[in-house]
């Protein structure tokens, strides 16, 4: 905590104990404790969760090319003919010339076909299906990392534009004090009327910065619950993760290329891309399927009671011409394959330059707060020594006022440089690929897809949701 004296009076910078990292009350939110609601509450890491669900479905339903498929049929109806012979021939026979006959037809079959043969058809879209799901874990990854990451900048936010504006009022306050030396000065005639305006406009200027100081912690504590879920309370300092962090750049940039999970899914879309084309492909090969029914029908006519059937036949098709969509499909196939296969290396580059980037921050935030520590010191300094002058008449109030300003400067650069430290070092983590509620250690349920992936792979009916919708 820096300590400021002026005209006697010490003013505490009590908004920097955020992240001095001094005691907070027992009760105060922790930056871990907002991470884990956000895990919890978040609602675009909760919207990826239906989605990856959704996605497992994929499977099952590819596998559903291997099962068989049974329809059953019935029937009920009602006949009636009417039949008017010709006169002589109904004379010969020694009947009426008009007939009439009413039937009540009823059935029912069942009909089952099972697929041997489809030009390896189900199997390549199994695989597809597969690999659409392991792509799609990895995105629910990605979100994961996003939404720490958010969360951690969120909370950080809020901590540092409520350090500012405690700032803005303490330096309002110095300033209004300034304003108060002048005047008394200036009614004994030691300085002139433009000293008193300087200062004037000095108070005004930060009553205006204060305004918008507030405004901004507003807005930080409104986007702190769209991501987190809660209302900010009393929250504690927030510390960089360091001992989380790759060694070095490279290192870094490595991990990232090869376990980021925008690659990771990239890669796995290439692999659902691949079997895609080999499922367009089979639309070229013959189809075996064993077609299995059987029937019974009552009443078909009045001389027929029942009636029952039952047949099995193998069915070999061969595709010949089927007017050119197969062959559009396999080369629009794999132009989307090509175009996945480039996807992974925008992916990879990009990574590379959020890892640059993110780790070039983290080391400009620390140079920084170096920097920033020296400048408030310095300036604190400094600010005494031109008060002091200016009391026996060898500074002016602009120097004064100049000098106040530079040390509340200096403070607010080193409240944005340590919330840039912490944000740094979660960018870090998240774009080398390792951002996670496991890495963070985080006290709350691990959510795992593989889970709700066992429970609805090999299920053959039932249209309830494992989560009981």
């Amino acid at each position: 905590m820096w300590v400021s004296t002026t005209g006697g009076k010490v003013v505490a910078w009590a908004a920097v104990a955020f992240f001095a990292g001094i005691a907070m009350p027992a009760n105060a939110q922790t930056l871990d404790q907002a991470l884990s609601a956000a895990y919890r509450n978040n609602p675009t890491l909760n919207s990826q969760r239906a989605a990856t669900r959704a996605t497992d479905e994929y499977v099952p339903i590819a596998l559903a090319g291997y099962r068989p498929q049974v329809f059953g049929s019935a029937y009920v109806g009602a006949q009636w003919a009417e039949t008017r012979l010709d006169s002589g021939y109904a004379a010969l026979q020694g009947s009426g010339s008009l007939s009439v006959t009413k039937t009540y037809p009823t059935g029912f079959g069942i009909t089952i076909s099972q697929t041997i043969y489809d030009g390896l058809r189900t199997a390549n879209s199994v695989r597809s299906a597969e690999s659409q799901v392991r792509g799609q874990r990895e995105l629910l990854r990605n979100t994961e990392q996003l939404v720490l990451l958010d969360a951690a900048t969120s909370y950080m936010n809020v901590l540092q534009n409520a350090a500012l504006v405690e700032l803005q009022k303490q330096n309002l306050e110095a300033l209004r004090e300034e304003l108060r030396a002048a005047r008394d000065r200036f009614s004994v005639g030691e300085i002139t009327r433009t000293d008193v305006a300087q200062a004037e406009a000095s108070v005004a200027n930060a009553q205006s910065e204060l305004a918008l100081a507030e405004s901004n912690l507003n807005t930080a504590n409104a986007v702190f619950y769209q991501v987190i879920g809660l209302r900010p309370t009393k929250l504690s300092p927030g510390r960089p993760i360091d001992r989380l962090l790759p060694k070095s750049e490279k290192l870094a940039v490595d991990s990232g290329l090869t376990r980021h999970p925008a690659v990771k899914s990239a890669e796995f879309a290439v692999d659902a891309g691949l079997s895609n084309v080999k499922v367009a492909e089979s639309a070229l090969s013959p189809t075996l399927s064993l077609n299995g029914s059987a029937s019974s029908g009552y009443n078909s006519s009045q001389s027929v009671s029942r009636q029952t059937a039952a047949a099995a036949t193998l069915n070999l098709t061969v595709p010949i011409y089927q007017g050119g969509s197969e062959y559009a499909t396999i080369r629009q196939a794999k132009e989307t394959l090509g175009q996945l296969r480039i996807e992974v290396d925008v992916n990879r580059e990009q990574v590379r330059a959020n890892v640059v980037q993110f780790w070039g921050a983290l080391e400009a935030a620390k140079a920084a707060i170096e920097s920033a520590q020296a400048a408030v010191a310095a300036n604190e300094i400094a600010l005494r020594g031109v008060r002091e002058e200016w009391r026996v008449g060898q500074r002016t109030t602009l120097d004064v006022l100049n000098a106040q300003t530079a040390l509340f400067n200096a403070r607010a650069s080193l409240v944005i440089a340590q919330r840039d430290r912490v944000v740094a070092s979660y960018a870090v983590l998240s774009a080398s690929g390792h951002l996670s509620a496991v890495t963070l250690a985080l006290k709350v349920p691990v959510y795992n897809p593989q889970i709700h992936y066992n429970q609805v792979r090999d299920a053959w009916i039932g249209v309830r949701t494992p989560g009981g919708q």
